[in-house]
């Protein structure tokens, strides 16, 4: 059993740093500022279009920008972190909501616009906060019985639609911003693009561990200091901003509740949840770390606590952002100190609007290009979560199938929702993550109806049970003292070509004899190791999983 929690914790490229450890503080202070560059746009993006959809000023715009990322430092701080039972502990961004833009823009409008508009929306902001912050702690089988809306299908599903999605995000800026995507782009700004993605991936080619796990941040700067040398970085914003600007709760008044607005907002937290959840199990797996329901149910608290707190200071709802899911699994940077060390950078950009004057410096198609790497990466963490579905399964492939067109409709037919639908309805679906998560999870209820209790932590006992087949059946190195093998699989292939077939003999016999005892069928202890209950034809692999279920059960282990 030794050798295989060995083999299981080595599944994946270990990493030097683990989740919990802290790292000197240099190595903190880089890979964290690494991460700061690479949510930055999308912290800013919401502030600025909102603002922008309200007709604030430009000063205005600029605190909306400041007190964004002060919030996005704090929550991220509590959710890496963790404040007793609040926070998943993991290395998890949090950032503002792109599925609450639409929906925000509709309500600041049929406010009136200006800072009028931004009381209604943060009076509804505050709301889904304390309801999504009430909601996390429901007793543990009442909120074991939601996750069971949430399986495999169902979150690896919403992660790969959170990557295609973001994906268009990056290649706009790579073309040069959103504005000039409809004139055809700007060509310098896609070549600053195409050389910061080039440089990034040579240095993930041919770059020591260290240099692979900066490769972010090394892009994003190179590709900075091309541009500026070439006359396309412009820093005189940085000359013209203040040293000081401090954020404080209910700067432009008291907020206003409205049911409208509010039921509105709560249906996107609806929505962000299905993605916090499946960002959570996603880092959980790229780490290492065993995620359970407990563990999500500290991320939405987390996510509701920062959303209401955003209410107060001035910002919007929060999210765990996937775009730095995609840069941990690519540096393999994996300690959970490291998004602390980002959050306390966030908090002194929101304090020192020169600071953030800096960052924003960055043109649009040097970030454009490392973005796209990354939701490259997000889509990617996505379709390894589905690896673990049985997608041979029709209804498993319709699931994911059907949600990733829905998910693309709004790219597709963006008029589609303007003309055709009320301001309020299309505010709510005009989103590629809303469509494609419902579409899941409807999908799932009708195909699947709801999940076992923990289905997630149905993958660790699976692979447990592939390991032990492995090992039984001679297709892997075997121990030197087996626990269950019989005394001719430790030979060995190399000892004589017949002991194989001997040793499946064996396992045949054994698994005969544990059918007999055990409550349960090996069939039907094979088909709850697998997605979808598919049982395997080979015997050998049968009474495999049958023994590995036993071994399983001795040490402790999630029974297969």
């Amino acid at each position: 059993m030794a050798r295989v929690a060995a083999r299981l914790s080595a599944s994946g490229e270990q990493s030097s740093h683990p989740v919990d450890e802290v790292l000197p503080l240099p190595k903190l202070a880089l890979y964290g500022f690494q991460h700061v560059l690479a949510f930055y746009a999308g912290a800013v993006i919401v502030p600025i279009i909102v603002g922008s959809a309200l007709k604030l000023s430009p000063e205005q715009l600029v605190y909306l920008i400041n007190a964004d990322l002060f919030t996005c430092g704090i929550a991220s701080i509590i959710q890496a972190f963790g404040v007793g039972r609040v926070g998943a502990r993991l290395p998890l961004i949090q950032g503002v909501t792109f599925t609450a833009v639409s929906p925000m823009i509709a309500i600041g409008l049929g406010a009136g616009g200006g800072t009028a508009a931004l009381l209604v929306i943060y009076g509804a902001v505050i709301t889904a906060g304390i309801a999504t912050f009430a909601f996390a702690w429901l007793p543990a089988k009442a909120f074991r019985a939601v996750m069971r809306l949430f399986p495999p299908v169902v979150t690896g599903t919403v992660i790969t639609v959170l990557g295609i999605v973001l994906i268009p995000v990056g290649l706009k800026d790579a073309a040069g911003g959103a504005p000039t995507v409809a004139d055809g782009g700007v060509p310098t700004q896609l070549a600053y693009a195409g050389g910061t993605m080039l440089f990034i991936l040579v240095l993930m080619k041919f770059g020591g561990p260290f240099l692979r796990s900066i490769g972010i941040l090394l892009g994003l700067v190179g590709g900075t200091a091309v541009a500026f040398l070439l006359g396309d970085a412009k820093f005189g914003d940085v000359g013209r901003s203040d040293w000081i600007g401090v954020t404080t709760p209910f700067h432009f008044g008291a907020p206003k509740f409205e049911w409208f607005p509010i039921l509105l907002m709560l249906i996107v937290m609806l929505i962000t949840m299905v993605e916090t959840t499946g960002d959570t199990y996603a880092v959980g797996d790229i780490v290492g770390k065993e995620v359970d329901s407990e563990t999500v149910a500290r991320a939405l608290r987390a996510d509701g606590a920062a959303t209401a707190l955003g209410g107060i200071l001035n910002s919007f709802p929060y999210v765990a952002f996937a775009e730095n899911v995609g840069l941990v699994r690519m540096t393999k940077v994996k300690s959970r100190f490291v998004v602390v060390a980002a959050g306390v950078f966030m908090i002194v950009l929101g304090l020192i609007p020169k600071a953030a004057a800096i960052v924003a410096s960055v043109p649009p198609g040097v970030l454009g290009g490392a973005a796209t790497v990354m939701f490259g990466m997000v889509a990617l963490a996505g379709i390894q979560t589905l690896a673990k579905v049985d997608l041979k399964e029709e209804k498993n492939a319709l699931i994911v199938g059907v949600s990733l067109a829905f998910a693309l409709f709004p790219a597709t037919v963006p008029a589609y929702f303007d003309k055709h639908m009320s301001p309020d309805v299309s505010s709510l679906l005009n989103s590629g993550v809303t469509l494609g998560a419902t579409a899941a999870i409807v999908l799932n209820l009708v195909f699947n109806g709801l999940a076992k209790d923990d289905a997630q932590t149905a993958a660790p006992a699976e692979a447990l049970a592939e390991a032990l087949a492995e090992t039984l059946t001679g297709r892997a190195e075997v121990p030197a003292q087996p626990a269950a093998a019989p005394a001719t699989a430790e030979k060995g292939p190399a000892k004589d070509a017949a002991e194989p077939d001997a040793a499946k003999d064996s396992v045949k016999d054994s698994a005969t004899v544990s059918a007999k005892d055990s409550a349960q069928p090996a069939a039907a202890e094979e088909g709850s190791a697998k997605p979808g209950g598919s049982v395997k034809p080979d015997a050998a692999e049968d009474g495999a999983a049958g023994a590995g279920a036993e071994e399983a059960d001795a040490a402790g282990a999630p029974a297969v």
